[in-house]
């Protein structure tokens, strides 16, 4: 199974159990030191997405909705080669050193740069995401360095058509490898974000130099290139890669603690960001610096959309002038913005992460939603290079391209992109929180909880809207809203009101964020407002058709509508009334803005900064006493995080809201840890923060660490039949000395034993399948030169477990014979015992 953004999960039911290790060739994903009551209740998942079982079956063909129908062309198409021929070529520098991580961060990259242009020039760089890092034919590894005789995948290649298409028109574009981070990343707690931060930033450190009095030194495909002016600097990022780059924004505007892997100077200014099919674990975006994100409409990786939270996650943050785009792409996956990743394009193997069969009729290959991937890197390299020219170059021309205006880059065809937008020349109206209250067929509903009352959708429903993508697992999480439209006849009205009247003077229409259902249609809404006075306009109609959608696409995205504004006190609007026609349905309204022509100077400025430490602690032996967990501040200012502490010996997690005054470096979250003299394994409880108001947040989890001080339970092994005919079952009991805080697992191996050994076809032959992996009892061998084990797991509080062997009547006759296991425990320091068998010729012993 090859790696992806998602990170892969282990669950019991409703408990998430960890996130595993993959072994290097990727057939093995191992979690130690949990387990499980019941087997049948283990699940794997990513991104919500279940990996051990079939995926549902999709919609009928009947109810897929169509293609959305193409939107007018905008002014200026910037998917059209510039005027310059482009070079190419590559460098590799010595490789930098990241706290966590055993082996170094390679440091190579491949430069597209135009050819004959002068002045200094902007500055475009890539990361590629989370991919496997060697190949050796058709073998598939997840290791760095890569072993003999395998190579590394050239990842960083894969965006060659963009990188050549800003080429053209004047970029210096860099695309650098990350195969070292996607190798290590598993063990990190933030799944490989600061040091994705720490690789960017590097390179742009190498840059600035090259740029300067260093450009003597730079490798030989830099100094044939312009010379970069970083002071302009694009930042794409694909899937890990575009949590990757917006830490490094985070880094570069309030440097990290030291020690982050780089703590050099910042000589750069990153003007915007460009996120495709991205991860967000940390619901940390950098919300004054403009970002434009790509969500794939048939993404089959981070198929919960979650990089919608670089746009809904911003609102409140910052300034909020900068703009932060969302663009769904119908029928694009996540793999093939990268040629690398593409089958068929690709130098190492690929695949369609969107996997057919089972068949689905918006997302499997030739239905006619689905996008070739010749078309997708096309779509991906047009919307790239449209962020360019608005983020770096300033070319506002572009903008109704990205903010929702409902205009398309004809470069792009056949695909529909659809976009919306906060920020920018935005006036927030309606941002539901908890003063924002609602009546008729509008109700202001939970993002993220598990009260189905209070909901916006069922907490059952496995996938939700994207807008409602739960951080890193927490549910309930407080302070996230929006408001569930729901009627069951034509003309029922719904009123939104906020906390309190709200100024809209200079806006010109009203911007709407509707999510409809999937292949809906006719969603048609009056939008009316009412002033401070009661003075009340109709402003007009809008029209929202659900988007093509099977139960294995995520198609619940809100859309943009936009009615103008008139005929009431703009300075004091107090309510918005939604009254929808064409019969019964439902909607989510995400946020309604006052919207105006062109583009604020977003002018980030360094908010404090908010960083988690760790902490390790002694356990005792009885009392529950309270401990400050370390939370670094930098900068200065007022602002407000959220912070959750994962529960002692639980999967749920507390919640504070901690306000961060002025001067305030330090804060210390209390957390109690209880003592008892009972053994466990060393306890790790997670803890994660993300911003409310005014902050950025850079590490934004770590674990507070609670080693074991207790002695290792001993087993004893007494035996109940250690000696029958064939046909019977040899049997023993196992004690534990005393109960255990955590699963004690007993592993037994067989080792040959004096005398005959017990051979494969001596034993039931479905015990046999049930202990061993991809083995045959045929032919027949000595049960020691086989796989087979014996497992026996103690649960917390559980002193006894049994282990037996069962074995078979055979026509054979045979000497005596014997079965010798070797028990090893799982945990640490416990002394390892023997359990012998001994099975005679003759008849069952009738057990």
């Amino acid at each position: 199974m090859p790696p992806g953004g998602a990170a892969v999960e282990f669950w019991d039911g409703d408990r998430l159990l960890g996130v595993p290790r993959p072994s290097a060739d990727l057939r093995t994903y191992t979690l130690d030191g949990v387990g499980v009551e019941d087997a049948d209740g283990l699940q794997v998942r990513a991104s919500d997405r279940r990996l051990d079982v079939e995926e549902p079956a999709p919609l009928s063909t009947a109810a897929i909705a169509p293609l959305p129908a193409l939107r007018p062309a905008g002014e200026v198409d910037p998917g059209q080669p510039g005027p310059f021929a482009t070079r190419a070529g590559e460098y590799e520098l010595d490789p930098i050193t990241v706290p966590g991580y055993a082996v170094p961060l390679e440091m190579k990259a491949v430069v597209v740069a135009p050819e004959g242009v002068s002045g200094r020039r902007p500055l475009a760089l890539f990361l590629h995401g989370r991919h496997i890092s060697c190949y050796d034919g058709t073998t598939q590894l997840l290791e760095w360095p890569c072993p003999v005789p395998a190579k590394p995948v050239p990842s960083h290649r894969g965006y060659l058509q963009a990188q050549r298409l800003l080429a053209s028109q004047g970029y210096v574009t860099v695309s650098i490898s990350a195969n070292s981070v996607n190798a290590q990343d598993v063990l990190d707690v933030e799944a490989g974000a600061g040091a994705r931060s720490a690789l960017v930033r590097a390179h742009l450190a190498r840059w600035a130099e090259w740029a300067g009095a260093g450009r003597g030194s730079a490798p030989e495909v830099v100094r044939a290139a312009p010379v970069a002016d970083v002071g302009r600097v694009l930042l794409v990022g694909h899937s890990r890669g575009g949590e990757g780059v917006n830490r490094a924004v985070i880094d570069s505007l309030t440097p990290p603690p030291a020690g982050s892997g780089y703590d050099g100077p910042v000589r750069w200014t990153v003007g915007g960001t460009v996120l495709i099919g991205p991860t967000i674990f940390g619901h940390n975006p950098a919300p004054d610096v403009p970002s434009v994100t790509i969500l794939p409409g048939c993404d089959g990786d981070v198929s919960d959309l979650q990089g919608q939270l670089f746009v809904d996650a911003t609102r409140g943050v910052g300034r909020g002038s900068a703009l932060h785009s969302a663009l769904y792409v119908v029928g694009a996956n996540h793999n093939f913005f990268n040629s690398e990743w593409t089958p068929g394009q690709a130098e190492a193997p690929a695949a369609d992460d969107f996997r057919s069969p089972p068949e689905d009729a918006v997302c499997s290959p030739g239905t006619a939603t689905r996008l070739t991937a010749g078309q997708q890197q096309t779509a991906g390299a047009v919307y790239i290079a449209a962020a360019a020219r608005l983020f770096v170059a300033g070319d506002r021309r572009v903008l109704p391209l990205l903010d929702g205006s409902g205009v398309r880059a004809p470069s792009a065809d056949p695909a529909r992109v659809l976009g919306h937008a906060v920020g920018g020349a935005r006036t927030p109206f309606v941002v539901p929180d908890e003063a924002t209250s609602a009546g008729g067929s509008a109700a202001v509903c939970a993002q993220v909880t598990a009260d189905t009352a209070a909901a916006c959708v069922d907490p059952a429903v496995s996938r939700p809207l994207p807008h409602f993508v739960r951080f890193n697992r927490v549910v309930p999480e407080s302070g996230r809203f929006a408001v569930a439209l729901r009627w069951t006849a034509d003309g029922q009205a719904a009123t939104v009101r906020p906390g309190a009247p709200v100024s809209l003077a200079g806006a010109r229409e009203l911007a709407l964020r509707l999510a409809v259902p999937p292949n809906s249609t006719g969603n048609r809404f009056d939008v009316a407002v009412t002033d401070a006075a009661g003075r009340r306009a109709h402003l007009g109609s809008v029209t929202v058709d659900g988007l093509p959608g099977t139960g294995r696409n995520t198609a619940s995205w809100a859309q943009e509508v936009r009615v103008p504004l008139r005929g009431i006190d703009l300075r004091r609007v107090a309510a918005l009334e939604l009254t929808p026609h064409g019969g019964a349905g439902q909607a989510w309204l995400i946020d309604a803005h006052g919207w105006a022509p062109g583009l604020p100077d977003p002018r980030p400025t360094p908010l404090p900064r908010v960083d988690l430490g760790a902490l390790t602690v002694e356990e005792g032996d009885s009392g529950t006493r309270t401990v400050g967990f370390p939370v670094s501040v930098t900068g200065d200012g007022t602002a407000s995080v959220r912070v959750f502490v994962q529960d002692q010996g639980a999967t749920t997690y507390t919640e504070r809201l901690v306000a961060i005054e002025p001067g305030q470096h330090r804060v210390e979250i209390p957390v109690q840890v209880t003592g008892n003299t009972r053994w466990s394994f060393d306890a790790r409880r997670t803890v994660l923060v993300k911003p409310v108001r005014g902050a950025f947040v850079g590490h934004y989890a770590d674990r507070l660490t609670v080693p074991n001080d207790d002695p290792v339970p001993s087993i004893t092994a007494t035996p109940v039949t250690d000696e029958v005919s064939e046909g019977g079952t040899l049997l023993w009991q196992l004690t534990l000395s005393s109960p255990a805080d955590s699963n004690v697992t007993v592993r037994g191996l067989p080792v040959a034993p004096d005398g005959v050994e017990l051979s494969t076809t001596d034993v039931d032959e479905t015990w046999f399948r049930q202990r061993v992996s991809r083995e045959e009892p045929l032919p027949s061998r000595p049960l020691s030169t086989t796989g087979l084990q014996l497992v026996a797991v103690f649960l917390p509080g559980q002193v006894t477990r049994e282990l037996f062997v069962q074995t078979v009547v055979d026509a054979e006759t045979e000497p005596v014979e014997r079965v010798r296991f070797d028990l090893a425990n799982s945990a640490p320091g416990a002394p390892g015992i023997s359990l012998v068998g001994t099975v005679t010729d003759g008849a069952s012993d009738g057990r």
